[in-house]
């Protein structure tokens, strides 16, 4: 590494996603309750809970999607609420449910999203993108045809488009083989590690966790119970398995934040 490169390391913050105290209400219901989590470079940090936990709420809100109730949110040290555009620029994102316009080929897709983004020698970088995940046969053909793995590596090419620092992914591979997903998780953990991005990982597959994530936050009823190393955290709480844990907390949530 050279002695720029390490200056330039030392200076940017090490955590590219901060939240502090995130609110979420609609009336009388409270979807995310003051949440507080960080996310730091070259880390995978999955946020876990079951449907309804706020998980969703969570990434909207840290995609500027959602405004919060209360709260703060930097991203790459930007105060999202008062730098929004500029926050934004150091972030992206994918989700199964959040198709691109099946009407366009994959090469229109990623010149289209490339110039919302403003990235720079364009034409270059979408060439690099096709060929770094195996998509130069496929880029005249329209994204509505693509097969769900196909889909998903494009929306992944897409995402790191603007060469993200935080990129958040919801649920990225729960349409796809076991194949597929084992290849698009090897290439989320090379995009982390290489890319030295910060990664918010949701997913209720526990042994895609264990393999992916350095790191988990547990979600229930919109607030966090625990964090820790999927790995360790079953011995700790005295489960055999992540999913025995994941069940165990989804329904017995207040119990579990007691004998924190």
């Amino acid at each position: 590494m050279s002695a720029q490169a390490g200056e330039e390391e030392a200076i940017a913050p090490a955590a590219v996603l901060r939240v502090t105290e995130l609110s979420k209400r609609y009336a009388s219901l409270v979807a995310v309750d003051r949440v507080s989590f960080t996310v730091r470079r070259r880390e995978i940090v999955g946020l876990l809970g079951p449907n309804g936990a706020g998980k969703t709420t969570t990434i909207n809100m840290v995609l500027g999607v959602l405004a919060p109730s209360s709260g703060l949110i930097q991203v790459a040290g930007l105060d999202l609420a008062r730098q929004r555009a500029r926050a934004l620029a150091h972030a992206n994102f994918a989700a199964v449910y959040a198709a691109l316009p099946g009407n366009l080929t994959v090469a229109q897709n990623l010149r289209v999203f490339g110039l919302i983004y403003g990235v720079r020698g364009l034409t270059a970088r979408i060439e690099s993108l096709l060929a770094e995940f195996g998509l130069e046969r496929l880029r005249d053909r329209k994204c509505g045809v693509l097969s769900s793995g196909e889909q998903t590596r494009v929306a992944l090419a897409k995402a790191m488009l603007n060469r993200p620092e935080l990129l958040l992914l919801d649920e990225p591979t729960s349409s796809l083989d076991p194949s597929a997903a084992q290849a698009a998780r090897a290439h989320v953990r090379m995009l982390a590690r290489e890319g030295g991005c910060g990664v918010l990982w949701t997913s209720h597959n526990m042994y895609e966790v264990e393999e992916v994530c350095d790191r988990v936050l547990f979600l229930s009823r919109g607030r966090i119970l625990l964090e820790g190393d999927p790995r360790a955290l079953p011995r700790e709480r005295g489960a055999r398995t992540l999913e025995e844990l994941f069940i165990r907390l989804a329904r017995e949530p207040l119990e579990a934040r007691e004998r924190r």
